[in-house]
Formats: C-alpha cells, structure tokens, sequence
C-alpha cells in the first residue's frame, strides 16, 4: 500500500530500530563517523591517477574503471548502515586540500561509482552538484536554495541517498542538520494522530521549473508513505507553499495547514534534531526516505578562493528500499539502481568541475 489517507486507510504503527533516533543521543555518539587510513586514501589516489591519465570525463566514471579493492567492502558496510540502519554515515580524511577541484570531483564521483548510479540534480543535467552561494534568492522561482547562503530548512532530495564532500567551510553557519522522519511520525502518532493521517494524502509539490513535456509543474505524492512496510518520507516545504501558485494545484487546508506546521515544529525541535560541523575532506552519505536534512545559513569569505563550496553526488543504490509507485511521478521510475534525479529530454547527462 502506498501512501492513503482515506477512511479505511490505518496508521502505520510506531516504528522502532535504528532509523528511530533522536538528535541528542546521535551527538553523542561517533559510531557514524568512518576514518579513513593512510592505506585506502593511497588507494583513492592511486585511482585518481589512473582516471586522469586515461582522460575519463567525470561523468563517465564507473566502479569498474575506479577500482578500491580496500575500500570497497567498507564503502558497502556504510551503505547498509545509510539504507538499513541510521540513515547517514560521514567518511573522513579525504586529503582535499592538497587536491585540484578536479582531483576531487574524479575522487568523489569514483567512491561514489562504488555506492550507487549518479542521477542528474537539475534540468541542466548536473550529475556532479555544487554547493556555493551564487548571490541568488529563493523568492525567484527559479532558484533552488542550494545556489543561496539561506538556510535550507529540513527537506529531502529527489533521490535515494545524497552524497556531499566538504572542500571549504565558510567563515560562520553552514551547518549540516538532521533529523529523523521516522521519529516525526513516531511523534506525531503520539500527539497528533488525526493530523498525522493527512501526511498519508498527496500533496502538491513545486518542480520549480525543471518540468518535462507533459509534466504538471508540481507532483503529487504524500509526505509519509508506508509501503511493504517501510515509512518513507518526501518532503520540501517551500516548494509545497510555491507550489500554490498554480491555479489546479490541489489547496492547502487550514487542517493540512496545522499538519504540516507541527511536521515542521517537531524536525526543529533540538530534542530530535543535530548539526555537526563538515570538516574539508568529510564525505557525508544521508538517506532521504528515512530523514530530512537542513543547512544553516552562512556568512562566507570575502576571498573567492576561500569560500564554503561543496561537492554533491545524487545516488541511486541498487539495493535501495521498495518505493510506492507513486513516486514514479517524481522519480521517474521506482526501479532501484536506476531512479530519482531531474530528467529532461534531451539533456545529457554531464559533471562540470566548476560551478555553473
């Protein structure tokens, strides 16, 4: 069953195991946080060189031709605790600042080649995303929130699991947060059931633009779906407000309103949530069915060349989780290894090394 809000729909009971969490305890703890030894960062380097020397484009990288026979069974652990687990992992050490933008786009893209399928970010076909403030607003509605220095807000991404690799921090903010969508729910059957159900009714979303023919500008798929037997969440609450800007856009409720609000209340509630400080050279790994994540505003250096940019990879794990089909409207396909992602026709698929 997808997600239904309906009469006969029932509840999903509360979920436990170790996707359940809570911020407070998460901060505690570093089992999440996986170092890498001087042995499998050679091993990075040493597939650097190889990739360079050949004159692979970034986007044509493949695990076969990026070869880690240490680090891969590692990188598959981790992947198990993101899918099945926690939801997010942070591998440490990558030695980005002795590297070349490229150099770090090819390390990233080619550990990544060992998660999943790379799926493009944007109508323009970016398989390799960057993360810098272009002096843009997200009052344009054509502007994402991931091209200004705004806080993000808690949100999803149109993928199985988003990858992000730190090469320089701003000067203040810009942290990453968590929080997790299993425990939202969990919270709200507590306290609000009645307006947790509507979360099981689809909900308009903003495609901001990047609509293929045919394509309605906005989706329609729940936030809370639960599907043999897994919570999923989808969620940007920006883009469901932009959203009703379109006259055939099914309307926000004074109900559905307040359910949303208190979605909001719980993911910004410090009793859920954490932020940690990305360090250059942290490859983060989040899971977008199982949490939301947020960035912090920032102020950045006046310097070009010392601000905060990020690496970002959109992945498609070949052994992700069942999705309902409803999420074909947004993924393309529920097919794993092979969904998620912005896909306009007649785009190619490519990874440039600057921001664009």
């Amino acid at each position: 069953m997808g997600g239904s809000g309906g009469s006969e729909f029932q509840l999903p009971p509360e979920i436990g195991g170790p996707s359940a969490w809570y911020g407070p305890d998460m901060a505690r703890r570093r089992d999440w946080v996986a170092t890498l030894s001087p042995e499998e960062i050679a091993e990075v380097e040493a597939a650097i060189r190889k990739t360079l020397a050949r004159g692979t484009d970034v986007a044509a990288i493949r695990r076969d031709g990026f070869p880690l026979p240490r680090l891969a069974p590692r990188l598959a652990g981790i992947l198990g605790d993101v899918l099945d687990g926690r939801g997010f992992a942070v591998i440490r050490g990558l030695p980005v600042e002795r590297w070349t933008v490229e150099e770090a786009a090819v390390a990233f893209f080619g550990i990544g080649s060992h998660l999943g399928s790379a799926r493009s970010q944007n109508g323009k076909g970016h398989l390799l995303g960057h993360v810098k403030d272009l002096g843009l607003s997200s009052t344009d509605p054509a502007v994402r929130i991931y091209q200004t220095r705004e806080r993000q807000t808690y949100h999803t991404d149109s993928c199985d699991v988003v990858g992000l690799l730190c090469l320089r921090t701003a000067k203040s903010g810009g942290q990453s947060a968590l929080v997790s969508s299993v425990t939202i729910h969990n919270e709200m059957r507590r306290r609000r059931p009645d307006l947790l159900r509507l979360l099981f009714q689809p909900i308009a979303t903003d495609r901001r633009g990047e609509v293929a023919p045919g394509q309605k500008p906005y989706f329609d798929i729940p936030v809370f779906s639960w599907h043999e037997g897994l919570l999923t969440a989808i969620y940007q609450r920006q883009y469901i407000e932009s959203a009703q800007r379109f006259p055939d856009a099914p309307r926000l409720t004074p109900e559905l309103t307040e359910a949303l609000d208190l979605f909001d209340a719980l993911a910004n509630d410090p009793a859920l949530n954490f932020t940690m400080d990305l360090l250059p050279g942290d490859l983060q790994l989040v899971h977008n069915h199982s949490l939301l994540h947020d960035r912090t505003g920032f102020e950045d250096w006046p310097e070009p060349g010392k601000r905060r940019h990020l690496l970002r990879l959109w992945l498609a794990p070949a052994a992700a989780r069942p999705l309902p089909a409803v999420f074909a409207e947004r993924f393309g396909t529920v097919t794993p290894g092979g969904r998620g992602g912005i896909l306009l026709p007649g785009v190619v698929p490519n990874a440039p090394i600057e921001a664009v």
